[in-house]
C-alpha cells in the first residue's frame, strides 16, 4: 500500500505530458501492428503450400485460402486505420470532457436532485458512450459479414439478424453493464484506497455469476443449442467424457450455421458441472471420429489444467490491474491534461488508465499467446496419446481448408498475434510429415470418395 501511494504521488506531476505520452503510445503500437502485417501480407502473396502442405491441401484450396487472408488484411489493415483515427479524434477534439458535461446535463434535467451524483452521471456517460461507439462500429461490422464473409461463402445472417442481433446486444449490455458498473463505482467510492481488494473480489464474483446466466439467459437470445442426438457420436464423446472423468452434464449442439459455416467446439460451465457444445456445421463436415478427436483435444485442455491455469493467471491480471488503478485514480495532471481541470470522474480515470497501459498490455499479450500455443501443442499430444493421431490430423485439415484458416504465418506477427499454432506446425508435432503424409492423404482421399458415394447413394434415393 504504501509502494502504491508513492508510486501515485511521483506520477501526479504538473511537467509529466499525459496527453502526448498516451498519444505516442497509441500511435507507436498502430505502426508496429501495421509492421507485423505488411510482414505478414507477403506471406499470404506466397503461390505455393508450404512443403509440409503440399500434396495435402490442393492447390485450389490454398489459393482459396490466401486470397481469403489478403483480403481479410487488407480489410483489417483499413479498419486499424479508422480504430485510430477514432482515438486519435477523440483525444483531440477532447470527446470524453464533452460527453461527461452532456452527461451532467442530462443529469441536471431529468434526474431528480436526491438520486444525482456521480453514479447517475456515469450511467449516462456511458450510454452516450456506447451509442457512439456502436455507431461508429457498425458500418464495419456490416462491410466484414456482408461483403468480406459474404464473398467467401461464410456469411450466413440476414440484414435483418445483424439488425436484430445489435439490438439484442445492445439491450445486454445495458441491463447488464449498468449494475455492474454501479457496483464498479460504489466499492471504490466506500472502501478507500485498498479498493482494488474488493474491486477484484467484485470482478470474480461477476465473472460466476456470467458462467452461471449465460447457458440459461444470454446464449438462447441468439442462437439454438439442441441435445446431441442419440448415435455413434454421442456414445463416442461419453464415453471419452467418462474415461477422463470429465464432469459432463449436458451434450449440445449449436446452430452456428445461423450465421456462419465456420466450424467450432467448446465446454463451458462450473468445475462440477461442464457442458459441451458442438457446432453443427463441424458434425456436417468431418467424421464421427474426427469430431471425437476434436473434442479429446479440448478436453485435453481440461485434463491437463490449462483452463485452471489460464484462469488463474486472469485473475492475478484482473488483480494487478486494479491495483495499478489505484497508482492513477486520483492522479490530477492526468485529468487536467485530457480536459478536466476541477473534476476527477473515476469512469474516465479507469480509460484514460486503460490507454496508458497499453504498451504493457501489449507485452502482455505476447506471452499470453506464447503461453496458448504451448498449451496448444500439449493438448494435441494429449489426443495422440488417447490414440486420435490420424484422426486429429485429418480433423485440422478439414477444419483448416473449411475455415480457409491462414496455412503460413510470418513468425514474429504470428508469436504476437497467434493463439494457436499453424497447420505445418501441429502436423509437424503429430508426426505427420513425410511418409506419413502419403498415408494421411491417401486417408484423406479415401474418405472423399466414401463421402462422394453416400451423396450419391442420396440422389438416387431422392
Amino acid at each position: 500500500m504504501d509502494f502504491l501511494q508513492r508510486l501515485a504521488r511521483a506520477l501526479d506531476q504538473p511537467f509529466i505530458p499525459w496527453k502526448r505520452l498516451i498519444v505516442g503510445f497509441s500511435i507507436a503500437q498502430y505502426l508496429f501492428e501495421s509492421y507485423l502485417s505488411l510482414r505478414q501480407y507477403k506471406v499470404l502473396r506466397a503461390t505455393k503450400p508450404p512443403k509440409s502442405l503440399q500434396g495435402v491441401v490442393s492447390q485450389e484450396d490454398y489459393d482459396k485460402s490466401q486470397a481469403y487472408g489478403r483480403a481479410k488484411a487488407k480489410f483489417g489493415a483499413f479498419n486499424n486505420l479508422y480504430s485510430q483515427a477514432q482515438t486519435l479524434g477523440v483525444f483531440y477534439f477532447d470527446i470524453l470532457p464533452k460527453l461527461w458535461t452532456l452527461a451532467g446535463i442530462l443529469q441536471e434535467r431529468y434526474v431528480p436532485a436526491r438520486f444525482a451524483g456521480e453514479i447517475p452521471q456515469t450511467l449516462l456517460f456511458f450510454l452516450a458512450y456506447n451509442l457512439l461507439s456502436t455507431l461508429l462500429s457498425t458500418p464495419t461490422s456490416w462491410y466484414s459479414n456482408f461483403v468480406l464473409e459474404e464473398k467467401f461463402g461464410f456469411n450466413k445472417q440476414t440484414p435483418k439478424l445483424f439488425i436484430t442481433d445489435l439490438i439484442k446486444q445492445q439491450i445486454l449490455t445495458i441491463a447488464l453493464g449498468s449494475p455492474i458498473l454501479c457496483g464498479f463505482l460504489k466499492i471504490i467510492q466506500v472502501t478507500g484506497n485498498g479498493f482494488f481488494y474488493y474491486l477484484w473480489l467484485f470482478s470474480v464474483v461477476v465473472q460466476i455469476f456470467a458462467i452461471t446466466i449465460y447457458p440459461i439467459l444470454i446464449l438462447p437470445l441468439f442462437n439454438k443449442l439442441s441435445p446431441l442426438e442419440e448415435g455413434k457420436l454421442k456414445t463416442g464423446v461419453e464415453a471419452l467424457a467418462r474415461k477422463l472423468k470429465f464432469p459432463l452434464n449436458h451434450l449440445y449442439v449449436i446452430d452456428g450455421s445461423k450465421r456462419s459455416s465456420h466450424s467450432n467446439a467448446y465446454f463451458y460451465g462450473l468445475p462440477w458441472k461442464k457442458h459441451i457444445v458442438i457446432y453443427d456445421t463441424l458434425i456436417e463436415e468431418n467424421e464421427t471420429e474426427e469430431v471425437v478427436a476434436v473434442l479429446a483435444h479440448e478436453l485435453g485442455h481440461w485434463s491437463l489444467s490449462h483452463t485452471t491455469k489460464l484462469l488463474g493467471i486472469s485473475q492475478f491480471h484482473a488483480f494487478y490491474i486494479f491495483a495499478l488503478f489505484s497508482v492513477f485514480i486520483n492522479n490530477r495532471s492526468l485529468y487536467r491534461a485530457f480536459g478536466f481541470p476541477g473534476e476527477m470522474p473515476i469512469i474516465i480515470g479507469f480509460l484514460l488508465f486503460s490507454d496508458a497501459l497499453a504498451p504493457m498490455d501489449t507485452v502482455v499479450k505476447l506471452f499470453m499467446n506464447i503461453l496458448s500455443r504451448k498449451y496448444e501443442f500439449e493438448a494435441d499430444a494429449f489426443a495422440v496419446k488417447l490414440g486420435y493421431s490420424t484422426q486429429l490430423a485429418r480433423s485440422l485439415i478439414k477444419l483448416q481448408i473449411q475455415n480457409l484458416a491462414t496455412m503460413d504465418a510470418d513468425w514474429v506477427y504470428a508469436s504476437y498475434h497467434f493463439s494457436h499454432p499453424i497447420l505445418p506446425e501441429r502436423l509437424g508435432a503429430l508426426g505427420w510429415y513425410g511418409e506419413k503424409n502419403k498415408e494421411l492423404r491417401e486417408q484423406m482421399k479415401a474418405h472423399k470418395q466414401d463421402k462422394a458415394t453416400v451423396l450419391k447413394a442420396g440422389d438416387r434415393e431422392l
